[in-house]
């Protein structure tokens, strides 16, 4: 089955920061460079407001079932294409998907699972398969419906050339072949499961990556003050573009981050975990039913007292004894499509 574009001429951009020359396939709006892994904008310039990227539509038997709740988890080590290779993510999705399934009770033919361990061409994590299970995702979502979307891998960041980001940088995630084909850019993952979400449907995203905090390009923040109280911050763009939903809502749970990954750093033999998704997974399965505000708390104190030793449930928590910071996570922090009450509204997936 083919699950991606064949080969297509290219153009030459020169990196911004090394200046080595970047091949961009034709529609790449940034490339990666291979030498310093810096990404740079195809063309230099700012992408018209309100412009939208075509969805990557699924090819006919591409996802699994269609029940009310269903999930993408998407982890790559990076294996043979990096010069540091990840060894957290593919455990956070095995993790991630004995959590779903058993404790909130996804179908397994509900999750759809991306990793470079996966033989299936179309389950290989590359930038296509990729945009299509996000499609898959929330492609005909009603009311009722939860959505799970999680990524654990590379983030980068490259320079906002159309004014909406407050930080002047979007944000983005590393597929497999990213430095082929370019990273998935912020904009583009909220324009793909972010704005089709109708009233009634609620999705969560959990991303443990670099560069993650604001990586669905959701309009409010909620993170901890110097204090350790929570507190909402307006991240709507100072454009005015319009960063929401159709309705329904949408809920990031990531992590603020220091730009430097821990790759380097993996412990040898032992399997690992990532931090930040080792803290999620242990909160909620200490405390099923909690707020999101006692969640974050909670992920936050595990983060800084966990030592290291993961204890997760499930025969993949089992097998894993690390936990690796490959993100640089420092703590957590949530990002929602709107305010709401953040020690009072239940969690829940």
């Amino acid at each position: 089955m083919n699950c991606g574009s064949g080969p297509a001429p290219a153009t030459m951009v020169r990196c911004r920061q090394c200046s080595a020359s970047v091949a961009a396939p034709p529609g790449a709006r940034a490339v990666q460079c291979m030498q310093c892994c810096c990404v740079t904008r195809v063309g230099g310039g700012g992408r018209q407001h309100g412009a939208m990227v075509p969805a990557m539509r699924p090819i006919p038997g591409f996802g699994g079932g269609r029940g009310k709740k269903r999930a993408v988890l998407v982890g790559i080590k990076y294996t043979n294409t990096r010069a540091c290779e990840l060894r957290g993510p593919i455990n956070d999705v095995k993790c991630m998907r004995y959590l779903l399934t058993e404790h909130f009770g996804f179908a397994n033919d509900c999750v759809l699972i991306l990793t470079d361990e996966e033989r299936d061409p179309c389950r290989q994590p590359t930038k296509n398969n990729i945009r299509m299970a996000m499609h898959w995702l929330v492609q005909g979502c009603s009311s009722g419906d939860s959505l799970v979307f999680q990524f654990s891998g590379a983030g980068v960041q490259v320079p906002d050339c159309s004014g909406e980001e407050r930080d002047g940088m979007d944000e983005a995630i590393c597929p497999l072949d990213s430095f082929q084909q370019g990273p998935i850019l912020d904009d583009e993952i909220n324009q793909a499961i972010v704005r089709p979400l109708v009233h009634g449907v609620k999705l969560h995203a959990i991303v443990d990556a670099c560069h993650s905090a604001t990586v669905l390009d959701l309009p409010y923040q909620c993170t901890f003050s110097k204090y350790g109280c929570l507190r909402w911050r307006d991240e709507r763009p100072l454009n005015g573009a319009f960063k929401g939903t159709s309705g329904g809502q949408a809920v990031l749970i990531s992590g603020s981050s220091n730009g430097k990954t821990q790759m380097n750093m993996m412990p040898g033999p032992d399997a690992t975990v990532g931090a930040m998704t080792h803290s999620f997974i242990r909160a909620v399965e200490c405390e099923p039913r909690t707020t999101y505000g006692h969640l974050l708390t909670s992920m936050r104190t595990i983060m800084r007292d966990g030592g290291g030793n993961c204890n997760l449930q499930g025969p993949a928590g089992g097998c894993v004894r690390k936990v690796a910071n490959f993100s640089g996570v420092e703590e957590p922090q949530l990002s929602s499509a709107c305010k709401f009450d953040i020690h009072r509204e239940p969690f829940c997936m």
